[in-house]
C-alpha cells in the first residue's frame, strides 16, 4: 500500500485525504515501538485529533509493527519500564481516541504491534505469510495487564489462553477468525479498503461516536489504569 506523504518525520508520515488522516509508520525495518517512534506517533495523533474526522494507521509493506524496541529494553530495567509505560499510555489514548481509527495491518504484527492494532475500531489485515499475535511468553517476558485486557476485549474466549499464555501466533486468516483482525484483504487492496472504511466511519456524527466509544470502553480502561503501575512493577520485579 502507498500513501504520498503530506507531512512526515523520519519514521512517521502524515497525510490528509479529505477528512481522513493517514498516518504511516516507516522506519525501514520492523517499525519497533521505541521512544522516538512513540513520540512521532503521538505528535501525528495530536494533529489528527484537531483536523480529521477519522484516522488510518498503517505500517510499511510487510511489517505493521514488531512491538516494543528490544534494544531499548536490553539497556536496563529503568529504560524498559519507561518505554512500556509510555507505550501503554499511548495505547490507552488510541483505545479511547474520540475519532474513529482504522488499522491497516500491512503485514507482521507481533507483541506490542498487535496490541497497537487492537486499539483500533476496525482492523484490516492482508493475506500472506505473516505472523500475528502475542509472543512475549516465548521470548521470556510476562504479559502485562494492558496486553491481556486488550486481548480479552478482542479475542474469542476460546482463544484467550492460547494467545496470551501459550504465545500462539496466527496467520492473517486465523487471526481474523480469532478476533485479532476484523477481516483480511489482498495486499494491493488494503489502502482502498482502509480508506473506504475510514470515510464511512468519518461520516457518522462525531459527538455520538466519541461518547459511545468512551462509554463502551470505559470499564476496561479504568480497570487497566487502576492496576497498570502495580502490575508492571510486579512483573519487572520492582515491588
Amino acid at each position: 500500500m502507498e500513501y504520498a506523504p503530506h507531512m512526515e518525520s523520519s519514521i512517521v508520515q502524515y497525510e490528509m485525504q479529505d477528512a481522513v488522516a493517514v498516518i504511516t509508520m516507516e522506519d525501514g525495518k520492523a517499525n519497533a515501538l521505541g521512544p522516538t517512534m512513540l513520540d512521532a506517533l503521538s505528535e501525528a495523533f495530536d494533529r489528527a485529533e484537531k483536523e480529521a474526522n477519522a484516522v488510518i494507521l498503517a505500517g510499511r509493506p510487510g511489517r505493521f509493527s514488531a512491538g516494543f524496541d528490544l534494544k531499548v529494553m536490553a539497556t536496563g530495567p529503568d529504560a524498559a519500564m519507561s518505554m512500556i509505560l509510555q507505550g501503554g499510555e499511548f495505547f490507552l489514548r488510541l483505545y479511547e481516541f474520540p475519532k474513529p481509527i482504522v488499522m491497516a495491518v500491512s503485514g507482521h504484527a507481533l507483541a506490542g504491534g498487535i496490541l497497537l492494532a487492537a486499539t483500533g475500531d476496525t482492523r484490516i489485515g492482508i493475506r500472506g505469510d505473516f505472523k500475528i499475535g502475542l509472543n512475549e511468553v516465548t521470548n521470556g517476558m510476562p504479559v502485562p495487564i494492558l496486553a491481556h485486557e486488550l486481548a480479552r476485549d478482542r479475542l474469542k474466549t476460546s482463544e484467550l489462553v492460547s494467545s496470551v499464555m501459550h504465545a500462539k501466533l496466527y496467520d492473517p486468516e486465523s487471526a481474523a477468525d480469532a478476533g485479532w483482525l476484523d477481516r483480511v484483504v489482498n495486499p494491493e487492496d488494503l489502502a482502498a479498503e482502509a480508506m473506504t472504511e475510514a470515510a464511512k466511519l468519518a461520516a457518522l456524527p462525531g459527538h455520538s461516536y466519541a461518547a459511545t466509544k468512551r462509554s463502551l470502553r470505559r470499564q476496561t480502561i479504568e480497570y487497566i489504569r487502576s492496576n497498570n503501575d502495580s502490575n508492571i512493577a510486579e512483573l519487572t520485579g520492582r515491588m
